[in-house]
């Protein structure tokens, strides 16, 4: 697809929710990059997922980095507990608190990876003064809440504008998407100079005899 790197993290909300910590440890097995956790509230998005003791449970199953994308507001409150839980990198969404720029500062001070997630309507201004402090931003390619929906084609220039951004900062940002990743948005997103899928069904779909074909398909 691209001679640059591509980091698969399959999306935990696809799998097998009774035998969360096997699933976790079939997609490690399977050469998953990164483990993401989709993490909701009910209030800042429609549907309620996973908390900390959750993450906390699941660490011991993996040695992959765990990449938590916080849909909660507000976030601030809740970082700490996710850096305890064993996150590696944790990312929130600018509308989620009152200054970015400090949750940023929390999220580092814990000693994790900090990244801001951009919903479909939300600009890239929203995070233009902070773009050199971050470590990831995370495009969705679709309405966060719920999986399987299907990829909204307008981000794919959002996403081309950020590698732009990014490689015009010289600095290892890394760029994700999450949202509709299939074989044939997956291939357009890393033309678009994404570096790290998100992809739920596409991985977990078959069961694990087939996580680790459905990953290096992604992988191109």
């Amino acid at each position: 697809m691209s001679a640059r790197a591509v980091r698969i993290a399959p999306s935990i909300l696809s799998a097998d929710f009774a035998a969360l910590g096997q699933e976790v440890a079939a997609i490690d097995r399977a050469g998953a990059d990164w483990i993401h956790v989709d993490v909701m509230d009910n209030h800042f998005v429609p549907n309620l997922t996973i908390g900390p003791m959750v993450v906390k449970a699941l660490r011991r199953h993996s040695a992959k980095p765990f990449d938590v994308h916080l849909m909660v507001s507000p976030v601030d409150p809740l970082v700490p507990a996710f850096a305890e839980a064993g996150a590696d990198l944790i990312s929130f969404h600018p509308e989620a608190g009152p200054h970015s720029h400090r949750t940023v500062q929390l999220i580092k001070s814990l000693g994790k990876k900090a990244g801001v997630v951009l919903n479909p309507a939300t600009p890239l201004a929203a995070i233009e003064h902070l773009l050199a402090d971050l470590d990831l931003v995370l495009v969705m390619s679709v309405n966060p809440g719920f999986g399987g929906q299907a990829f909204i084609e307008s981000q794919l220039a959002k996403i081309a504008a950020l590698r732009a951004a990014i490689d015009a900062l010289g600095k290892p940002i890394h760029l994700e998407v999450d949202g509709g990743i299939n074989l044939e948005t997956a291939r357009r997103a890393v033309a678009a100079g994404a570096d790290v899928l998100v992809a739920g069904t596409a991985v977990f779909s078959g069961g694990p005899d087939r996580y680790a074909n459905n990953i290096a398909a992604l992988r191109g």
